[in-house]
């Protein structure tokens, strides 16, 4: 058998039901690995070895019983900082903010909750979840597993590099610009943005998606399954759905239209690997079957700079209700940022927000003709630890999310998964977006590529 820390939660459910394995040896594999690389990756927050070896003993029993509340039930899991915890504070990532612990879950917490599974920590944040790197006022700076001088991504941070370390197989993070698909692009893992209002989440706002980061598809369907389940205090949800999550393989490729994006229409430019990757992606789906053409960039610097205004508006206005002692605990890069703010004028700030609906309505237009959408995640590969974002610069501080960015807008589902290695070995991800509300759909297309690419290393090198 593999060592337990890397097993998916498909395995550990099927060795859980034929008395093969315990949760508490899975659990405790997960807290070992956890303690050995902590050192260097700085991906956790709220580390909780006695409660996670106390809920999978619970598990155990029922497992004895022959009565799991779930697939799920005893397989070791983490959620992002920001996902509301019952008895644990949320401090966002941010040295400012002064949380007390949380008086209940939120619904992806309670969901999992539900299910059994066993929560063995927090993953760490940048401040405010505002950066796609995991650079943070209150947290060390996490690190790469595949290269602990670069940064695994973010806001997602932690997660990211928790799923590619082996902290467990299943991770819950949030994305509003590409916070999950990003650092799971960089850390060579599965990272799926669901549909808006898919899965509950609270607070709900315009883009805003709570969802599986893992590695494996199939563990990112099972981990849907429970995610998505209703929660009234969302109320933005769609409403219940009947979702066949475990028909993974039911697609037929054969004349699927896949749009090629290579060209975001603003930001930084894909490096040449990056294309590469992602062309030879749209080669194998082409000689599977799928029709496969070019579509053209439909983001414009003027809609990503009106969302960028906004956003920096945003918090701006967040630091402002801050006392000045507290303030200036934010990280710099962050205040750097929004203090752009202070002198837009509510015609600009207007404007900017009604970039957000523009995008959405270009974004869904230009798709509609195809079954679904590849591009890179991310232009580039991972930047180093200790800068913000790839540029590092608070002018140029989206400048990297032009792939991203515009299925959040959309509302449309999209996935990262893993696709090959630039020349320095760090992991390249492929991006599949479809249709409004086809999250299914979107998965089992990673699912195919996970079949038809070539092998990729099972994991990263630490």
């Amino acid at each position: 058998m593999a060592a337990l820390h890397t097993l998916d939660a498909a395995t550990l459910a099927t060795l859980y039901r034929r008395g093969e394995l315990s949760p508490v040896e899975a659990t405790r594999a997960v807290i070992e690995r956890v303690e050995q690389l902590e050192p260097t990756l700085h991906a956790t927050w709220g580390f909780d070895p006695d409660g996670a070896l106390a809920a999978a003993a619970e598990s155990e029993q029922r497992h004895r019983r022959g009565r799991p509340l779930s697939a799920l039930d005893g397989v070791p899991a983490m959620l992002k900082e920001n996902v509301g915890t019952r008895g644990w504070p949320k401090p966002l990532g941010c040295a400012a903010v002064e949380a007390a612990p949380e008086a209940e879950d939120s619904p992806p917490a309670a969901r999992l909750r539900e299910a059994g599974c066993v929560f063995v920590a927090r993953t760490t944040m940048p401040d405010y979840g505002m950066l796609s790197s995991g650079l943070s006022s209150l947290h060390a700076a996490a690190r790469n597993p595949w290269n602990p001088a670069l940064t695994p991504g973010g806001s997602s941070a932690g997660a990211g590099a928790g799923a590619a370390a082996g902290y467990g197989p299943l991770h819950v993070g949030t994305d509003i610009g590409g916070s999950i698909r990003l650092p799971a692009g960089w850390c060579g893992v599965v990272g799926f943005k669901p549909s808006l209002g898919r899965v509950p989440i609270v607070p709900p706002y315009a883009g805003r998606c709570a969802g599986p980061i893992t590695r494996t598809v199939a563990d990112a369907a099972l981990l849907m399954a429970e995610l998505s389940r209703p929660d009234a205090r969302d109320a933005t949800s769609l409403p219940p759905q009947a979702i066949a999550w475990d028909r993974l393989d039911d697609l037929d490729l054969r004349g699927l239209r896949l749009g090629l994006l290579l060209d975001a229409g603003w930001g930084l430019a894909p490096q040449p690997c990056h294309v590469e990757v992602v062309t030879a992606a749209a080669r194998a789906f082409e000689a599977a079957g799928c029709i496969v053409e070019p579509l053209a960039p439909f983001t414009t610097p003027e809609m990503a700079e009106g969302i960028d205004l906004f956003w920096r508006m945003r918090s701006w206005l967040d630091l402002q209700a801050l006392p000045p002692e507290r303030r200036e605990r934010v990280l710099p890069f962050i205040r750097d940022w929004a203090g752009r703010g202070a002198g837009y004028s509510a015609a600009q700030v207007f404007d900017g927000h009604a970039q957000m609906a523009a995008l959405r309505d270009a974004a869904v237009a230009a798709c509609a003709r195809f079954d679904f959408v590849l591009s890179p995640v991310a232009p580039v590969p991972a930047f180093p630890a200790l800068h913000a974002s790839p540029t590092n610069d608070p002018a140029r501080a989206m400048a990297h999310i032009g792939f991203t960015l515009p299925f959040n807008m959309s509302e449309q589902p999209a996935v990262a998964v893993p696709a090959g290695l630039t020349a320095d070995g760090l992991p390249v991800g492929l991006q599949i977006a479809g249709r409004r509300h086809d999250d299914l759909g979107v998965l089992q297309l990673a699912r195919a590529w996970e079949r038809l690419r070539p092998p990729l290393p099972a994991g990263p090198p630490i």
